[in-house]
């Protein structure tokens, strides 16, 4: 239930339809140009275009570059209700004053960000750093994956510079707020390896899909309330969309029962209100739903909530914002490195929520790739 972010953002952001005409010279320079008029009724679909053609040649596309320091910036505008385009500027000035070397390019449609990344590795940029929300993150991660799974260029690194709507990636790595601060520990930062999962589930059109997540991908009333985030307003700040949706999702969601198989371990049913497959240790803009979870342990933490009474899930919401969710009644605490996941009734779909967007839903697999990024952050 991670903030919804720019593939449909549930970071709450949803991707731009076009990109905005208010930009710093430095970066209307180096984003992706558009297609001319003409052309753009001939092009193919975002999702199916060459991006390397669009990305221009540079010295930052070349092993030769030794400082790395130098990245591609991926930013998604309409990240956290616009708030990732209008701290842009004072963004780009605090790079360079820590000393960066980059380009920038603007997103401007859902899965534009995973081209975007895939283009850049091709062609030898050493880092991936973006501004966006937990959405936009999942989308550059997915940039350094095949659509197999296999790495694209596993030296380079991801370096987030949160600026969405749940910012549970930030919770969990700890970064600062402050653009300064925040730019300054993404330059001087080392690169270091962290763990990431890689999901295969059931898209919206009922085929097979696949797609990598950093973060926390859960399912159950967790992937009800990120659909009702996408669809309510921006504005009203992460912690509050998520809790209205949750308060929603709850008056109306029937615990569903499923069937789990962790790791070699036998299959077994379970009647559950959500369960969190965690790497990181936060969702839905601030939950603490995984407070001993680590981004580099191998191991995912699984956290099942089970129903109880009204009154107890109303006292849960305080440890759920706190650090003792593991502590309330009905919460069970596994690890695994991999899950799967079915309907075990025949109620209807039961929703994905993977970084924060509802890409799907069960049956799932969930399996961890211990350090497989370098996170500079």
């Amino acid at each position: 239930m991670s903030e919804p972010e720019s593939v449909s953002e549930s970071e709450t952001e949803s991707e731009p339809e076009s990109e905005p005409e208010s930009v710093s010279e430095s970066e209307s320079r180096a984003r992706v140009p558009s297609p001319s008029p003409e052309r753009e009724s001939e092009s193919e679909p975002d999702s199916e275009r060459d991006w390397s053609v669009a990305l221009r040649p540079s010295a930052l596309w070349s092993d030769a570059v030794s400082d790395d320091r130098s990245f591609l910036l991926v930013v998604n505008p309409r990240a956290g209700a616009g708030r990732a385009a209008a701290r842009l500027a004072d963004l780009q000035g605090a790079l360079r004053e820590a000393g960066a070397i980059f380009e920038t390019a603007l997103t401007r449609a859902p899965g534009e960000a995973t081209a975007l990344v895939r283009a850049a590795l091709r062609r030898g940029v050493s880092g991936i750093a973006a501004v966006g929300g937990d959405g936009t993150f999942n989308e550059v991660v997915n940039g350094f994956f095949d659509d197999e799974g296999r790495p694209i260029r596993p030296e380079a690194w991801f370096g987030p510079l949160p600026c969405g709507t749940g910012g549970d990636l930030r919770r969990t790595l700890g970064l600062p707020a402050e653009t300064a601060a925040m730019a300054t520990r993404l330059v001087w930062s080392q690169p270091r390896p962290i763990d990431v999962g890689w999901l295969e589930f059931r898209d919206a059109a009922g085929s097979t899909a696949r797609r990598a997540f950093v973060n926390i991908a859960s399912f159950g009333v967790s992937g009800l309330v990120d659909r009702l985030v996408n669809e309510g307003p921006k504005w009203i700040g992460g912690r509050a969309a998520f809790l209205f949706a949750t308060v929603r999702a709850l008056a109306s969601y029937r615990p569903r029962r499923v069937r789990l198989r962790l790791d070699d371990a036998e299959a077994f049913e379970r009647v559950v209100v959500t369960v969190a497959i965690a790497n990181g240790r936060y969702f839905g803009a601030g939950m603490h739903i995984a407070p001993e979870a680590r981004i580099d342990d191998a191991l995912f933490d699984v956290v099942s909530i089970e129903p109880t009474t009204r009154r107890d899930q109303l006292r849960a919401f305080p440890a759920l914002y706190g650090r003792g969710i593991l502590d309330r009644p009905g919460v069970r605490l596994e690890r695994a490195r991999r899950v799967l996941a079915e309907p075990a009734d025949f109620e209807g779909p039961i929703w994905l929520d993977v970084d924060g967007e509802t890409p799907g839903s069960l049956p799932a697999s969930f399996e961890l790739r211990p350090a497989a990024l370098l996170l500079r952050a």
